[in-house]
């Protein structure tokens, strides 16, 4: 083995155990989900045994993972820098995860829009966060005053918007493609 690969097995390994460990599983647990036999699975974990493909495959759906995310070792580019969008007042960071999804940080100032007219619906949910401030958040018939430290999730197919309240706030959230594609402002905006 080249000390690539034998650098690659030992992360797998640990990976598996580390894994077993956040579920709170024993190795009799793990075994008997893998259906492997107890003694395997120890010696899997510690090295005593190679590493087959499949019970890696085994045991990345016992463990609730896929194969790619159990042998994966791409830890290049861990530090992702935002794109800023001046105009709009954003920063904006990819979730390489999550192919299509975004996290984004905006500064608003104005409050929500006085239209029904002006609230957006688009499939999808949201998620954000109130960084500082306070935000409105506007969602069908209802009022939400979101605060610092507070969280809103809900469906993006009810018509919303959001905006400040008493002074400048900056929000951070989630957003997938239609969510974004939903919260581009026309000119008219």
């Amino acid at each position: 083995m080249t000390q690539d690969s034998d650098e690659l097995d030992s992360l797998v390994r640990k990976r598996i155990r580390a894994l077993r460990l956040a579920q709170g599983w024993s190795l009799e647990e793990l075994a008997g989900r893998a259906r492997l036999s107890q003694s395997t699975l120890s010696r899997i974990e510690t090295g005593g045994r190679r590493l087959a493909l499949d019970q890696l495959v085994t045991l990345a759906r016992a463990l609730d993972t896929s194969l790619d995310q159990l042998v994966e070792t791409a830890t290049d580019d861990v530090v992702i820098s935002p794109t800023i969008d001046a105009n709009r007042g954003q920063m904006r960071w990819p979730m390489k995860a999550y192919s299509g999804m975004s996290v984004v940080r905006q500064r608003m100032t104005d409050p929500p829009p006085d239209s029904p007219s002006r609230m957006r619906a688009h499939p999808g949910r949201e998620w954000l966060v109130v960084l500082s401030g306070t935000a409105v958040l506007l969602l069908g018939n209802r009022r939400i005053r979101v605060e610092t430290n507070q969280a809103a999730e809900f469906p993006t197919m009810l018509p919303h918007a959001i905006g400040a309240e008493g002074g400048p706030c900056e929000v951070l959230g989630v957003f997938d493609r239609d969510a974004r594609r939903g919260h581009q402002r026309g000119d008219d905006a």
